[in-house]
């Protein structure tokens, strides 16, 4: 049921919205949903190899173009690659910035896209995932939709433009700069999912600072009523979470140094307090082992953790963790962040000063700390530790501002705006 009465119409054409695919596929599909939820009649194309429905919602899969020439190159790379076991892509995607399986599925998203113009939308929202903007690329072919476009950037690119400690050139980097300057400059609307990453990516393309507008990630209300606690959890306890994939450059070492010593600092609380880290931990896994042999109140999860059981998880604990990278801004706003404040818990963020997350927090919110700073971090979960045992063990975020900034109001009056 929508919360609103529809009125406007807007086509969304998604890389993906299969969300066992990615995070990307989930956070699409939370911002799918709330548009539905906000009024807005939705029609969704999608690139997701097989049918997904979402409840409401007109969703089109679009099938891949075979047997032209695109399709036989791209192919015929596959089997070249597994017999000669050489990666040709980093050689041909020099040459032509992409690779035959890019620019073939880039071809069959335009070719439905055009199909679709007699619904004649309002706007139009193109959404990638990963390094990936296949619909971006699409859409740059058909000029005559580019009035009523929406381009979301959910993260910078090129791979180059990552700010440090991310480091990597992409073979063709040069024609993806060229690429997406295109983008930048054919659409009507930048949307980003953070103020800081729209003004991290006008570095590279001023023109994006005239047409940006924020569309944060979105909260989708999950029916829990079911769903019981694991048994790795006792929401009677002090307990400390994080949840989501550690990459190499999220190094969680910090954190569980500051937990070690918040508990060498206050032994009473060795008996009631754990850390929890749920999700893929491997590219840590050898510290992260050698700590929980000797740390009992260390939870490390094997690999992926279902969402509900996460989002379950999540609204019980004492303390949710949001851990960014090291470096001097991290501009991203994490997927998990409004799921946290939807949780109403509090927030132990470690990052950087200069990040989405601490410009959302605020300047003085207090239970913030660089990610290596041992000694601030064990002085946070103290203070968070004695504020649990003060209120008997209920925490609260209390932050309606931040309730209101990923309500589904906020979402509407964002896109009302850019019609008038």
């Amino acid at each position: 049921m929508n919360t609103f009465t529809q009125e406007h119409k807007i086509l969304f054409i998604a890389e993906s919205i299969d969300v066992e695919n990615s995070s990307a596929a989930k956070a699409c599909v939370s911002l799918i949903t709330n548009l539905h939820k906000a009024g807005f009649k939705l029609k969704v194309l999608h690139y997701s190899h097989k049918e997904v429905d979402l409840p409401g919602i007109e969703c089109i899969l679009i099938p891949e173009k075979k047997w032209n020439y695109k399709y036989i190159l791209s192919r015929t790379q596959r089997v070249l690659q597994r017999k000669l076991k050489i990666n040709l892509a980093k050689y041909l995607e020099r040459t032509f910035g992409f690779s035959f399986t890019f620019f073939n599925d880039s071809s069959s998203i335009k070719d439905v896209v055009i199909k679709q113009s007699d619904w004649n939308p309002d706007l139009i929202i193109t959404r990638g995932k990963g390094t990936s903007f296949r619909p971006h690329h699409a859409l740059l072919k058909i000029p005559e939709l580019h009035g009523k476009w929406i381009a979301y950037v959910h993260d910078p690119y090129p791979y180059h433009f990552y700010p440090p400690p991310y480091k990597w050139n992409a073979p063709g980097y040069k024609k993806h700069e060229i690429f997406f300057n295109k983008v930048i400059n054919a659409s009507s609307w930048n949307a980003y999912p953070s103020k800081l990453l729209s003004e991290w990516m006008g570095k590279f393309y001023p023109l994006t600072l005239q047409k940006s507008i924020i569309i944060p990630h979105q909260i989708i209300d999950q029916p829990l009523a079911d769903e019981k606690l694991p048994v790795y959890f006792n929401k009677e306890n002090f307990t400390l979470l994080h949840a989501g994939n550690l990459l190499t450059q999220r190094d969680p070492g910090g954190l569980v140094k500051g937990f070690d010593r918040f508990l060498e600092l206050n032994p009473q609380a060795k008996d009631h307090s754990s850390l929890l880290l749920l999700g893929a931990l491997h590219a840590h896994k050898e510290m992260l082992d050698e700590y929980s042999s000797r740390l009992p109140q260390l939870y490390l999860s094997n690999g992926y953790v279902p969402f509900k059981e996460v989002y379950s998880v999540q609204l019980h604990t004492s303390v949710n963790i949001v851990l960014e990278s090291t470096g001097g801004i991290s501009p991203f706003l994490p997927g998990k962040f409004p799921h946290c404040v939807k949780a109403n818990k509090p927030i132990l963020l470690l990052g950087p000063e200069d990040s989405e997350s601490k410009r959302l927090l605020g300047k003085e919110y207090p239970f913030w700390a660089d990610v290596e700073d041992v000694d601030k971090i064990a002085f946070c979960i103290t203070e968070l530790y004695k504020n649990w045992k003060n209120n008997s063990g209920n925490l609260k975020l209390g932050r309606q501002d931040l309730d209101d900034y990923f309500s589904i109001t906020y979402l509407r009056e964002t896109i009302l705006n850019i019609l008038e």
